[in-house]
């Protein structure tokens, strides 16, 4: 069956195998070798009169080069979107830095802010209703605040 087969198709069977393991055993590291070998099968379509040997360093270099690719332009930015996911289930992580408005005054270090169209307990120095506040941390579900500068 595979006599009859060009082996630039030889090599499309191999990308295809690797992607599929890949499939199977996530990591990402079978699918740059995919794609390294689908580069191969490419390159002796265009080039027929390609040795084997040819055929191989080309495959090994375009693999190491897809690997290269995936380590230092995908994985990079990967971790990045990583680290902003951290806080995606955590809504009050997200509020530090952020500046509301009370709607309850500060009194005995208690108050509420409006947050969106809700209301968060707030805790912080004494302060009069309407005064703007930024948000240091969050203690449960209380944000704990400063006066805005």
């Amino acid at each position: 069956m595979f006599s009859t087969l060009a082996t630039y198709h030889l090599w499309w069977l191999l990308a295809l195998l690797l992607i599929g393991l890949e499939v199977a055993l996530p990591g990402y590291f079978l699918l740059w070798i995919g794609i390294g070998a689908a580069a191969t099968g490419v390159l002796a379509w265009l080039l027929p009169g390609m040795s084997m040997l040819a055929q191989a360093i080309a495959f090994a270099v375009l693999a190491f080069l897809a690997c290269a690719v995936y380590a230092y332009g995908v994985r990079p930015r990967l971790r990045r979107t990583d680290a902003a996911g951290e806080r995606l289930n955590r809504r009050g992580a997200q509020m530090v830095g952020q500046r509301y408005v009370l709607i309850e005054p500060i009194v005995n270090g208690r108050g509420k802010a409006r947050v969106g169209d809700g209301e968060w307990l707030v805790n912080g120095p004494d302060l009069p209703l309407g005064a703007t506040v930024e948000v240091v941390s969050v203690d449960g579900n209380t944000l704990r605040v400063r006066p805005a500068a």
